[in-house]
């Protein structure tokens, strides 16, 4: 049986509305038969991520943060340099990511999103 597909175009929408409705469709939350413990076998795929509606305020106050675990490997990114080095792609990736609940589901759910520019 072939999993169902839902693509999603962000062409002029903002990239929380489309990382909140991909995360909706990942949860499985959109189907009646929904539970919070099994992982909806729906993939989601986000079609042309570089034309999403950016703002100017949002590239260069938006800051990426990560820690490495060793002394002064706090790491900040903003959502330009973000842009630069791995693509609009990695904007979505992570805004969905957040939008799961972290729990073990988290990586097989985003297993199920593909985000091409």
């Amino acid at each position: 049986m072939e999993t169902p597909l839902h693509t999603l175009d962000a062409t002029e929408k903002s990239i929380g509305r489309v990382a909140s409705a991909a995360a909706t469709i990942l949860m499985g939350k959109h189907t009646p038969a929904f539970k919070k413990n099994v992982v909806s076998k729906e993939r989601v795929h986000i079609i042309n991520a570089s034309k999403a509606r950016f703002s100017q305020k949002k590239l260069k106050g938006k800051v990426y943060v990560h820690y490495t675990g060793s002394p002064g490997g706090l790491k900040m990114r903003h959502a330009e340099k973000v842009i630069e080095q791995k693509g609009y792609s990695e904007l979505f990736k992570k805004a969905v990511y957040g939008m799961l609940p972290s729990n073990k589901l988290r990586t097989e759910r985003m297993k199920l999103l593909r985000v091409t520019e």
